[in-house]
């Protein structure tokens, strides 16, 4: 699932390595996540935007609510 991640640790210059050690997961694990190959459970995906000083909504957001409208389409 794609998500703002990648672009806020551009922003911000930090490294991948960093935000995993911070979150508790492993280099592999952010590096999944990151590349939208990984969706983060609840509580991982909370720490990882507390970390970047965002919200799950806005790593995900628009992604999310354009999947659930594609999947109400097909509804």
């Amino acid at each position: 699932m794609e998500n703002k991640i990648k672009q806020y640790l551009i922003e911000n210059g930090i490294k991948q390595n960093f935000i995993a050690e911070k979150v508790n997961i492993s280099s592999g694990a952010i590096s999944l996540i990151v590349r939208g190959k990984s969706i983060p459970e609840l509580p991982t995906a909370i720490r990882l935007a507390r970390a970047l000083n965002t919200t799950v909504e806005d790593l995900w957001g628009d992604y999310v609510d354009h999947e659930v409208m594609d999947f109400d389409k097909d509804s």
